[in-house]
């Protein structure tokens, strides 16, 4: 069983996301190879270079941590803690130079996310958090917004990669949506959507198909920020599943319903072809 303290854990994800980053923001507005693993999926030669930095770093610190990685996968350890690292989150905005992007680490035990941080490098913004010590943006307590109806409520989203082939899930919250709440967003980068959830930019978030990686630090960033995580459907959050709702607390139980009516109606309909 691991010894390492929430805090020690953040620290040390604090300084291997500020590393990342500062190869991404170097990188930026060079030239940059691009290579799809999918139809819209892409990454980037900054991603790697990125990941690669990283992952070094957490490995001489913790070599007996377990890791999770976008780009190279999973490595075992022998302790009972795992990284999950996306190097670059918003590689789509970052290969058109668009620059909205972040840098996400967390790190997970038995009992779910110990520490998470979020980093923009362009802003230098680095959101932090540590199991039941709050959350911060460079070092500042966040909060969570009050905003309690959705007519008032900035909400945010993002589209899977498969969102041509199974468009029906995140084109239909999409569209239930917006026309109950004050203005919706689509900014790119999951990671930082949470981010903003828990510093009060953004009332609520949603999205389907995400990894553990894009997510695990933003879900504790939300919770220490006193926000509300769970899955679309209502259930309890779990990092390992991929669709997701966040919000501010008083504005939950009404984001919560229209999702849940929404996923409802959704398994009433036939299957498709």
């Amino acid at each position: 069983m691991s010894q390492d303290s929430p805090d020690s854990l953040r620290r040390t994800a604090e300084e291997g996301a500020r590393l990342a980053g500062r190869i991404l923001a170097d990188r930026f507005l060079g030239e940059r190879t691009i290579e799809f693993k999918g139809g819209i999926d892409l990454v980037t030669d900054a991603d790697k270079a990125s990941e690669e930095a990283l992952l070094a770093f957490i490995r001489e610190r913790h070599p007996d941590h377990a890791i999770l990685a976008e780009e190279s996968g999973a490595t075992q350890g022998t302790d009972s803690l795992r990284w999950l690292v996306d190097p670059l989150d918003g590689t789509t905005n970052y290969s058109h130079r668009v620059p909205h992007f972040c840098v996400s680490v967390a790190v997970e035990g038995p009992g779910g996310v110990l520490a998470g941080v979020v980093y923009d490098p362009m802003l230098n913004e680095l959101f932090s958090a540590a199991r039941g010590q709050g959350a911060t943006l460079n070092g500042r307590p966040l909060r969570a917004s009050t905003v309690s109806s959705l007519d008032r409520a900035l909400l945010c989203t993002g589209f899977p990669y498969d969102v041509r082939e199974r468009p029906e899930g995140p084109v239909g919250l999409f569209t239930r949506l917006i026309l109950h709440a004050q203005g919706m967003r689509r900014t790119g980068s999951a990671a930082m959507d949470l981010a903003y959830v828990a510093a009060g930019r953004f009332d609520g978030f949603f999205e389907f198909g995400l990894k553990p990686w894009d997510i695990a630090a933003g879900s504790l960033l939300v919770e220490e920020a006193g926000g509300v995580i769970r899955h679309i459907s209502g259930e309890p959050f779990d990092v390992l599943r991929g669709d997701v709702i966040a919000s501010a607390p008083a504005l939950a139980p009404a984001l919560l319903s229209e999702a849940k009516r929404f996923v409802d109606g959704l398994r009433e309909q036939p299957p498709r072809g």
